[in-house]
């Protein structure tokens, strides 16, 4: 039986015309047809690879352009000035960088190094009653109970610990295990000296603070007078040059600390100047403090008795004798008197119901020079009566002392003269010898700057100068060199006899004042001790003023209180220490009066 189910229909394949041929000739029509799909799939290949290739051409020029466009800024950055880096979010604003601070040589005295700080995250902590036992015993400040209760406070997530820790505790913390302690670098301030110049440097501490980052700003002294300065990106690079000498400053706080030591004093200060650039050399005050660890303030009690207080710039004392120079000086310059001129000594001056008294009886009367060197009261009263409170008022203007010292720490502003309500005739005659009228051992070393320097103007600065720039002149040079004759004279014959130094010819002024009671009267048994000295005193060049608060000698049969058994020994050991220190040769022989005072102070 024939098979009738018809053959399926065959697909048409292209091209057609082969087919049919290949029909004709007896050639398999679907090897063609495989030949043809087997040209089609490459055709559709090699569309597919070239649009890859493409694809891949596009993308590596996209890759060349990124790269070069961070190798171009790379190259601006390496090229450009550098910026200061800020953190990001809440942190950007906060800046640690802050610039040095050096002496006049270059030396140290403030810096910053990096340190850690530590705080916890409470939730990650594993065993946090255990944990503040051990973070108790290598900090003994902490309170091992309430930072247990801090840290297992509910919900509480950052508990600050510390903001600063030396290397020894951050490998004892690292010790402890605890996951949920974690540490921040971030820099402190550092003084390698300690407690050199501690008054000047002032101190500084954290302001804004961030896990990663911490603001320093000053708190006292240099550090906050200057902080924009300091704290300027700009000028972080540059360091603040004051005018110490740190090997000066050294040797005036031991031979001061000896000296209070010796003495049995409450405190003292010391101030060296140069007497034309009124740049200080050297500004103690003691008690002082490390600011490395800076003390809290008091809370009760006189604020003078902290080892903070600045006893050279804010403490304002009746100076006693030093003043009277002063006084002499001027009535030189009005041409009242010369040094030869004779005054009447005779006492007890009145002048109301007041009496002023000598130590003791000179007899009915002095010259001006040895009312200088004997330290007169009522000789140095009479000649204020020849100058006049208004003229005098004006004299003592112009060296300063009824306005605050303009000097570069935070604090002299505040360290302002006890002016008297009333100037009348014995506030005047008073005055002259140093009593009335309060002010500070700064006040005082640029007031006889100025006296002594040719009689040039002199504004004390803690800032290292470029040359010397002389203000207005004040006296006149032939004022100025009497007055340097009758200094270098109370060394010599008359109350600071042990104030000489072999070589260097010391000049200066003794000035011993009864302290106050805070209720009004004076202490029978309490005295501030200053000596005001220069050397050499033919040509000066340094400033040295010294004072000591309670100072008394109990070797004899009884104490000795004066500023000739007490200041003026320590200023003599002070300036034979720091005087080979700023290269100063000793002189062999005697000196005499140069005419370089002039031509100095006419540069």
């Amino acid at each position: 039986m024939t098979d009738m189910t018809p053959e399926p229909p065959r697909v048409a394949i292209r091209p057609l015309a082969r087919i049919i041929r290949a029909r004709d000739t007896g050639e398999d029509p679907d090897v063609i047809e495989r030949a043809n799909l087997i040209r089609r799939h490459d055709a559709m290949r090699d569309g597919l690879r070239k649009r890859a290739q493409g694809r891949l051409f596009i993308l590596g020029l996209f890759f060349v352009v990124l790269y070069g466009a961070v190798a171009a800024k790379m190259a601006q950055l390496a090229m450009s000035e550098p910026a200061e880096p800020r953190m990001a979010m809440f942190e950007s604003s906060i800046t640690s960088a802050r610039a040095n601070i050096v002496d006049r040589n270059g030396r140290i005295l403030a810096t910053n190094i990096e340190t850690q700080a530590l705080y916890a995250h409470p939730h990650e902590m594993v065993d946090i009653p255990g944990s503040a036992a051990a973070l108790a015993a290598i900090f003994p400040d902490l309170d091992e109970d309430r930072l247990r209760a801090r840290l297992s406070k509910p919900g509480r997530k950052f508990v600050w610990l510390r903001q600063t820790m030396t290397p020894e505790q951050v490998q004892q913390v690292h010790n402890i295990g605890e996951p949920g302690f974690l540490f921040a670098t971030r820099d402190k301030r550092l003084y390698p000296n300690g407690r050199e110049a501690a008054h000047v440097l002032g101190g500084a501490q954290y302001g804004d603070e961030g896990v990663h980052a911490a603001e320093v700003i000053g708190v006292a002294g240099v550090e906050k007078a200057l902080n924009d300065q300091l704290n300027d990106p700009g000028q972080v690079a540059e360091p603040v040059q004051l005018s110490l000498d740190l090997p000066i400053q050294v040797a005036s706080r031991v031979v001061l600390q000896r000296g209070i030591d010796l003495f049995n004093a409450k405190g003292g200060s010391a101030v060296v100047m140069d007497v034309d650039s009124g740049e200080i050399i050297s500004l103690v005050s003691l008690p002082d403090f490390d600011p490395n660890w800076r003390p809290r303030p008091l809370t009760e009690g006189d604020q003078a008795d902290s080892p903070l207080f600045n006893r050279a710039v804010l403490g304002v004392y009746e100076l006693g004798s030093v003043f009277k120079i002063f006084t002499t000086a001027q009535a030189i310059d009005l041409g009242l008197v010369n040094a030869s001129t004779m005054i009447d000594t005779r006492g007890p001056l009145r002048q109301g119901r007041h009496r002023i008294n000598d130590f003791r009886n000179y007899g009915p009367e002095l010259s001006t020079h040895d009312i200088i060197v004997k330290s007169s009261n009522i000789g140095t009263a009479r000649i204020a009566q020849m100058i006049g409170r208004d003229r005098q008022r004006e004299f003592l203007g112009e060296l300063g002392f009824l306005d605050p010292t303009p000097l570069e720490v935070i604090e002299a502003p505040t360290g302002r003269p006890l002016i008297p309500r009333n100037w009348g005739e014995i506030e005047m005659m008073t005055i002259s010898f140093g009593h009335g009228l309060s002010t500070s051992p700064v006040h005082l070393s640029a007031a006889y700057a100025t006296v002594l320097n040719g009689g040039y103007k002199v504004t004390p600065t803690i800032l290292k100068q470029e040359g010397t720039k002389l203000g207005p002149r004040v006296i006149s040079e032939q004022a100025s060199r009497v007055s340097r004759d009758m200094l270098r004279a109370v060394v010599t014959e008359g109350t600071a006899s042990m104030g000489d130094v072999p070589g260097y010819h010391v000049g200066g002024k003794t000035g011993t004042a009864d302290k106050p009671k805070p209720g009004g009267g004076y202490h029978e048994d309490k005295v501030l001790g200053t000596f005001a000295a220069v050397f050499p005193a033919h040509d000066p060049q340094y400033v040295v003023i010294v004072t000591l608060d309670e100072a008394e000698m109990r070797h004899g049969s009884e104490p000795r209180r004066t500023a000739g058994w007490t200041a003026v020994p320590v200023t003599s050991e002070m300036i034979r220490r720091i005087a080979p220190l700023m290269g100063m040769r000793p002189e062999i022989a005697a000196p005499t009066q140069p005419a370089i005072r002039e031509a100095r102070s006419g540069q």
